[in-house]
């Protein structure tokens, strides 16, 4: 399956994206990718991307990733709704209850407690 998502080609602390095709199971890394459909440099806010290639692509079948959904969104490329990318923290409510602890002896009752011999077999 195609899927367009962004290649990461910036330096440490520099990030900048290739926006390209490629099959979802093969990993980004080493520019393996079927073509090259733009670029974003989120340090800058600049876009480049080639909208015609991209509906081509998308009328073949490939999907985006929610990030490049949310930019096509924005873009104007596509319509619909963006997708909620990060997911948002619990609240109190939906976190589980704990449990109460049970009560334990302490380690001297345990000690002075006596255990049944064990019945040998004969």
């Amino acid at each position: 399956m195609l899927v367009i998502r962004l290649f990461r080609i910036g330096k440490k602390n520099q990030p900048f994206f290739k926006i390209v095709v490629t099959d979802k199971k093969k990993p980004t890394t080493h520019g393996r990718f079927v073509e090259e459909l733009g670029n974003y440099n989120p340090l800058t806010k600049e876009k480049v991307l080639k909208a015609e290639r991209i509906k081509y692509w998308l009328s073949v079948g490939a999907k985006p990733s929610p990030t490049i959904h949310n930019l096509l969104v924005s873009e104007k490329i596509i319509e619909g709704k963006k997708i909620d990318v990060h997911k948002k923290p619990k609240t109190k409510a939906e976190k589980p209850a704990e449990e109460p602890k049970k009560e334990e002896k302490p380690l001297e009752e345990v000690k002075k407690e006596e255990v049944p011999p064990l019945e040998e077999k004969k």
